[in-house]
């Protein structure tokens, strides 16, 4: 199993998710496990990359939060 590429997928779809989302579309335990999970997987990826996607990850988080 390709681990980078395996968080690869998952990282790029959660982020599609909240990119297209209007509003949170996790609930409060979805999003803390995200919270969680999002930087741990991005762990895999080469730093450059990983900083990059964490960023636009907090940046849509942010932007949900305030939309509630």
């Amino acid at each position: 199993m390709d681990f980078q590429a395996e968080a690869r997928r998952r990282l790029e779809l959660a982020l599609a998710e909240v990119k297209t989302a209007e509003r949170m579309p996790w609930s409060k335990r979805d999003l803390e496990k995200w919270q969680i999970l999002f930087p741990q997987m991005a762990g895999w990826l080469p730093d450059d990359e990983a900083n990059q996607i964490c960023f636009e990850f907090a940046q849509e988080v942010e932007r949900l939060s305030k939309a509630a």
